[in-house]
């Protein structure tokens, strides 16, 4: 023994014929995403089942380039929701930031914008556009960048 303390898995993947013809027809058919490809092979090898060859973490992960760490959690995920999960990509739920001028802020924005300048300016500026919304508390704060990208929108 070499001093490492070997763990049973938790997640013992043994997926059913259909399951394991499915990921054997994906990796066949040539056209998929590479990533694709690669975890439905590696859920291939990590089969515990009667016609799987039960590959070990390392083994699998030697073979195809990924981390064990990455094994373990696709192995979880299989299991606690079906090994052709694995294949999807989850849609985002929401925008990662909400953004600052939803539809109506830009419809202050813009009756902002067409209204007459401030007193000793000729005309609005980002800035200037920016620090009013701030004024007039439509937003609690925003860059001219964010201004000049609502006002693209709306030339």
């Amino acid at each position: 023994m070499s001093g490492r303390v070997i763990v049973p898995k938790k997640y013992v993947l043994k997926l059913t014929a259909e399951e394991r013809e499915e990921l054997q027809r994906l990796v066949r058919k040539g056209r998929v995403a590479g990533w694709k490809v690669q975890r439905a092979q590696a859920l291939l090898r990590c089969d515990q089942g009667p016609d799987g060859p039960a590959w070990t973490d390392e083994r699998i992960a030697e073979a195809f380039g990924v981390t064990t760490r990455s094994l373990e959690s696709w192995r979880k995920q299989a299991v606690e929701r079906g090994p052709l999960s694995l294949l999807e990509r989850r849609p985002r739920v929401s925008p990662p930031v909400t953004p600052k001028l939803d539809g109506e802020n830009q419809a202050r924005l813009t009756a902002l914008a067409c209204s007459k300048a401030p007193a000793g300016h000729a005309r609005w500026s980002l800035r200037l556009l920016a620090e009013r919304l701030v004024e007039l508390e439509v937003v609690e704060s925003v860059s001219y960048e964010t201004v000049r990208r609502a006002m693209k929108k709306t030339s």
